[in-house]
């Protein structure tokens, strides 16, 4: 006797919902996995440069990569305090998320005019090493699950020398080593506190602005970038990475 159709939609349905599950778990375990790689292993490339690359291959003009990567002792202090202080000075005490900032974001986006963005410096580390740019759920969602990843498995020391060894400076150039090379001839570790602040004042538009020629404007927020490195307390604030996240992210 033949089955029913109606039993088999059922089973049918089982049968889709397992493979999904079993897809989900195996995506699980092998973020989990690769992230935990990276905590040790230098990544070799990220998803942006890999975006850059065939952006340029589509507009008849290839670009070549610049990246060079630098541990953390040879990178100059003067750049990741003025990072910390130009794009996210809540780092060393969150987990991922500034939820204060998202509200007020929000909230400033609502009323229309420009878009801001409230973005911690492990989100733009999740989103630039693994995933594509763009503004759609599925792509906030991976973005939310790596940023939590990266927050539960690498240090913050750690996270905040894949940041420098991945943002983006210019077009093409990538990392702490390339920009301090490109703009003002010299090594990362070597970047002296006005340079490490005209490279942290062109980060939220580092095609168009330029560290080493910078427009009043940026000149202007490296000048605030200095300002709020000395009330962050210079170098001494570079201690309290991985000491002081609250036990409740979530509490303002």
């Amino acid at each position: 006797m033949a089955r029913s159709t109606g039993s088999a939609k059922p089973s049918m349905l089982r049968n889709l919902l397992h493979r999904v599950l079993k897809a989900l778990l195996w995506f699980a375990a092998g973020s989990a996995l690769l992230v935990l790689i990276f905590r040790w292993v230098p990544p070799p490339g990220t998803a942006l440069m890999v975006e850059r690359k065939v952006e340029s291959w589509f507009d008849g003009q290839p670009i070549d990569l610049q990246r060079s990567w630098r541990p953390w002792d040879d990178i100059s202090n003067e750049l990741k305090v003025a990072v910390i202080a130009g794009e996210d000075q809540k780092f060393a005490e969150h987990w991922g998320f500034d939820f204060s900032a998202i509200r007020a974001a929000f909230v400033h986006n609502e009323k229309g005019g420009t878009v801001r963005g409230a973005s911690t410096l492990s989100q733009q580390v999740s989103k630039n090493l693994f995933l594509w740019s763009g503004r759609s759920w599925l792509r906030k969602g991976l973005e939310a699950w790596f940023t939590g990843l990266i927050e539960l498995l690498w240090p913050k020391q750690r996270i905040l020398e894949v940041y420098l060894n991945s943002a983006e400076w210019d077009e093409g150039v990538f990392g702490a080593q390339a920009a301090a090379q490109h703009h003002f001839g010299v090594d990362a570790k070597n970047l002296s506190r006005q340079q490490a602040s005209q490279l942290a004042a062109v980060l939220p538009n580092p095609r168009n602005w330029s560290a080493s020629h910078p427009t009043p404007y940026v000149a202007s927020r490296a000048a605030w970038i200095r300002q709020q490195m000395r009330q962050l307390g210079g170098d001494n604030y570079l201690t309290t990475l991985n000491t002081s996240r609250s036990d409740k992210p979530w509490a303002e």
